[in-house]
């Protein structure tokens, strides 16, 4: 099964305990796309600059991923620089520069309409909507956002919100979305407000998972309930930017990898994610991504799935 993923490719200057790195690969779009590589196919709708060149690209076609939505136009792609010297868990923006990325407007190619999934990943909602109204028969639509677009852009998003089968935010998104301390009840008033299943992922500790009776299609089952997957403890993590579009494209590849949608794949889906954010944060930018040995994957899954049984 195929995803279509729409988000930013991007360059990120990144400052960590670790050390710094000057313009290396990012972007949600990229990160998802990486990860969600290892499990099915992967076609990307995204704007870059001149700046970007082919052997950049190459980053992403050396996993199989299809580029051919990547618009190239003129000007500089979107660069972000964010320092994490006073905590891992949350970034300092020093610098965003939109460039190209602030005129985009996605533009499905022919090619891409029978895509089998979609993410819309962390763009304005406004353009979220339009891509998804464009993509009426995919069969399993996830997505995410931030704390800008819930604080100024609230009733775009809230259009979004009502299309999406997944959300997958973090726990301070959560909260501040449903304007709820308390995460499940937070969760309960953003299921009401359209997704049929909630992810809210918690950096180091984890990833949790809410579910609505309109979660399943076919299931009749009226009380999920929330499921908890672990993270894996680190000694060092060099670089935290793309965790979370990491554990997205991993959560998502693995569903389209299986025949069917169910509890079960759900649930292992969120350690896949896991899987996959903990390779992320292990080198600057998409170093690790791009040169996963797929052994490895499994091998670490079984790492995650051994933290989680008391048997």
């Amino acid at each position: 099964m195929s995803i279509l993923v729409v988000g930013s490719v991007a360059f990120d200057t990144l400052e960590t305990p670790s050390g710094r790195r000057e313009r290396c690969l990012g972007g949600a779009a990229t990160h998802f796309s990486l990860a969600a590589s290892y499990f099915t196919d992967v076609r990307v709708i995204a704007v870059v600059g001149e700046d970007f060149t082919p052997e950049l690209e190459s980053v992403l076609t050396n996993r199989g991923i299809d580029t051919r939505g990547i618009e190239h136009v003129a000007g500089k792609s979107f660069f972000w620089e964010g320092s994490y010297l006073n905590s891992l868990n949350e970034a300092t923006t020093l610098n965003t520069e939109l460039n190209v990325f602030q005129s985009f407007t996605p533009k499905i190619p022919a090619e891409y309409q029978d895509s089998d999934y979609l993410f819309l990943a962390n763009i304005d909602p406004v353009l979220q909507a339009d891509v998804r109204g464009k993509m009426p028969k995919a069969k399993l639509v996830g997505g995410d956002t931030m704390n800008y677009w819930i604080n100024d852009h609230a009733e775009n998003l809230a259009k979004v919100l009502k299309g999406l089968d997944v959300l997958l935010i973090n726990d301070g998104e959560a909260k501040l979305l449903a304007k709820d301390a308390n995460l499940v009840n937070a969760a309960a008033k953003i299921l009401d407000a359209g997704p049929k299943s909630l992810v809210v992922k918690h950096g180091e500790f984890g990833a949790t998972a809410f579910f609505s009776d309109r979660s399943f299609a076919g299931i009749t089952k009226k009380v999920f309930l929330p499921f908890r997957a672990p993270a894996l403890p680190l000694s060092e993590v060099v670089d935290p930017t793309g965790a979370g579009d990491s554990f997205a494209g991993g959560f998502f590849g693995y569903i389209a990898s299986q025949p069917e949608f169910t509890p079960e794949v759900f649930k292992k889906a969120m350690f896949y994610g896991g899987v996959m954010g903990s390779f992320a944060v292990e080198r600057f930018g998409t170093e690790r991504l791009a040169q996963l040995d797929p052994k490895e994957i499994g091998e670490r899954f079984a790492l995650f799935r051994e933290l989680s049984h008391l048997d």
